[in-house]
């Protein structure tokens, strides 16, 4: 593994935070997909297709350094894909809170995993950063309420997804010699395999006709080319460079993007709650790269 300098861990971290608002938005698309009356489980498929076809010209010019890469790469890869997948099916299984809740417990995955893995330490400030992320997010989502007990194919999937990305975390921080577009390439790829055998097994007879899906292109290809494409980029460079378990708190800006995307464009509650959990979130996931500039600071000042 390569130590990031402090301008590239710095840059990593707001890789993390901006892949995670990124897809805080993503449900947004998917749900105009499917009122366009593209069955449930095709919607996910056609998602993850159009970025797929998308990145074509890419993996042409890239497909020495992919096959270069081998399977470490593509096992990289499809744990990434697998995490977004599930966690995309999860929506359509159970409810967008307990899906989010579910997953959204990563950081714990990810950071067991760092220890056993890694030998990365878990420090009293990342127990801290974890304690507010979760305090803040069931607060959002009704603490006592709605705490992430699985009871349906949905929520297991949910929980799924969370251990499947904490998996990803680890092997991204341990394939940092891969390039990001080779992986994103990927990462999009294996996504629509899995989707697509999903559709074949579940709902082989739903299938939407071309015309529907070429209608979606006038919106759809701006969406993906400005913020999927980056975001997902995003989520598979930052992690090379960060502790898998601070990479799960900082993707936790999903939370605090989808809550706020969800009261303006679904009407849904947005008050002091709301804010306390979101508040919460965003010190979790500052916690550490302010206490780092301190540090950084201090010493810079001793030295002089």
């Amino acid at each position: 593994m390569i130590k990031p300098s402090k301008n590239r861990g710095l840059l990593a971290r707001l890789a993390c935070l901006f892949a995670g608002a990124i897809w805080g938005l993503f449900w947004i698309p998917l749900r105009a997909i499917a009122d366009t009356g593209i069955h449930d489980l095709w919607a996910p498929l056609v998602w993850f297709g159009v970025p797929t076809c998308c990145l074509i010209p890419v993996i042409i010019w890239r497909w020495r350094q992919i096959v270069a890469g081998g399977w470490s790469l593509q096992i990289t890869a499809i744990m990434a894909g697998l995490a977004l997948t599930l966690y995309t099916f999860a929506f359509i299984y159970t409810e967008v809170v307990r899906a989010m809740l579910l997953f959204y417990l990563t950081p714990v995955w990810s950071t067991v995993l760092a220890r056993l893995v890694l030998g990365d330490a878990i420090t009293s400030l990342r127990i801290l950063a974890m304690t507010l992320a979760m305090t803040g997010m069931l607060i959002i989502f009704g603490l006592g309420v709605n705490f992430p007990i699985p009871k349906n194919i949905g929520d297991w999937l949910g929980l799924a997804s969370g251990m499947v990305w904490a998996v990803a975390a680890v092997r991204l921080r341990q394939s940092d010699k891969y390039a990001a577009i080779d992986l994103t390439c990927g990462f999009f790829g294996w996504s629509m395999l899995v989707a697509f055998l999903a559709c074949l097994i579940l709902a082989p007879n739903a299938a939407p006709n071309a015309s529907k899906i070429t209608s979606l292109l006038y919106w759809m290809l701006p969406i993906i080319v400005m913020l999927v494409l980056p975001g997902a980029f995003a989520s598979l460079w930052g992690p090379k460079f960060l502790n898998p378990g601070l990479v799960g708190l900082l993707f936790m800006t999903e939370i605090i993007f989808g809550s706020i995307s969800a009261a303006l464009f679904s009407g849904e509650a947005f008050g002091i709650r709301e804010i306390s959990g979101i508040l919460l979130i965003a010190s979790a996931s500052l916690l550490e790269p302010i206490s780092d500039f301190l540090k950084a600071q201090t010493t810079a000042g001793n030295v002089t």
